[in-house]
């Protein structure tokens, strides 16, 4: 078996998991905003978030408390596919401001929006392990995107998640980008030896 196959039938357990997840924990993303170690966090300026699609644990709570700590300092950015094979693009984004789907039909800013390289990076997951190994929807948009923004400086990728999704080992591939940190309702655990 191949990581790739491995990946496949993980997939498709932890996405019905993570259903059973939201349902059953609806204040999930507010208990794991309580739990990051905010102090660790003020130095990033631009955060990228994302827009919640379906079972996703919503990163709203979260990114309120970071752009709490320095406001109008801290600026907020959003993903967003041009196209279904291309490296994701972030755009800035306001809180309430108006979204427009991508190419990928998820809420996203419009073309208007700049265009930014942000320094943190919440990435939802449908499985996550402690040595920062994420298991995305299989289309290696975050993956792609966070090597292109590594190429130029140090960004910090914090995994959101239900406690529940972490598995003992997430199968991996020479591309795949590992975690920084992951934070869920119930813990914030950082990856030692990633350097953010």
């Amino acid at each position: 078996m191949t990581a790739e196959t491995d990946k496949t039938a993980l997939r498709v357990r932890l996405r019905g998991l993570r259903r059973r997840l939201a349902i059953a924990a609806p204040d999930a993303a507010e208990r794991a905003a309580r739990r990051l170690p905010l102090s660790r966090f003020s130095r990033f300026r631009i955060v990228s978030a994302y827009s919640p699609q379906g079972s996703e644990l919503d990163p709203t709570p979260v990114l309120d408390a970071l752009l709490g700590l320095a406001p109008g300092l801290t600026q907020a950015a959003l993903p967003v596919a041009v196209d279904r094979t291309s490296t994701l693009k972030f755009r800035l984004w306001r809180p309430g401001e108006a979204l427009v789907p991508d190419a990928m039909g998820i809420p996203a800013p419009p073309p208007s929006s700049p265009e930014v390289a942000p320094s943190l990076v919440l990435t939802p997951l449908l499985g996550f392990d402690r040595h920062g190994g994420r298991l995305g929807q299989g289309a290696g948009h975050y993956d792609r995107a966070l090597a292109k923004l590594r190429k130029d400086r140090p960004v910090f990728a914090l995994g959101l998640a239900y406690a529940g999704q972490e598995v003992d080992a997430v199968p991996t591939a020479p591309h795949d980008q590992r975690l920084d940190a992951i934070l869920t309702e119930s813990a914030f655990m950082e990856v030692t030896g990633r350097t953010g």
